[in-house]
């Protein structure tokens, strides 16, 4: 029982290590995070646009990303990640402007700002590694 426990918590710590740097698995969790933050955001005019548009724009990193897995050229898969890295940033606009204007929940709003943030990161070292791959 006990190496079977052993192995169940090794196996769920290589799980995590590969979310934690597998970007398409991050998206993913990101998109839910975001959709769980909306969720709580109070009923108000204000935070439907800004929702929206926020919903928008951080679920079409992963769904850009997912597109690029199924381009037919290197310049289209670059294009798609282009676009994903864009809408990373675009997410990060809108959670600044929540955090800056509104009275919401400032450390989840953070943590949310720094994820996007490593994001658009990861997409922009992955755009520059396949523009100087020479194949």
């Amino acid at each position: 029982m006990t190496i079977l426990t052993q192995n169940s918590k090794f196996k769920s710590q290589n799980e995590n290590s590969k979310i934690k740097t597998d970007l398409k698995y991050r998206c993913y969790y990101f998109s839910i995070e975001i959709i769980n933050f909306i969720n709580n955001l109070p009923n108000k005019r204000i935070f439907w646009i800004i929702s929206d548009q926020l919903l928008r724009s951080a679920t079409s990193i992963e769904a850009n990303i997912v597109e690029a897995k199924s381009s037919s050229s290197r310049k289209d898969f670059i294009h798609f990640y282009q676009i994903a890295l864009k809408s990373a940033n675009e997410t990060k606009y809108w959670l600044c402007l929540l955090r800056d204007t509104t009275n919401v929940n400032k450390s989840k709003t953070k943590k949310l700002i720094n994820e996007a943030d490593e994001i658009s990161k990861m997409l922009a070292s992955s755009i520059i590694t396949l523009k100087n791959k020479k194949f």
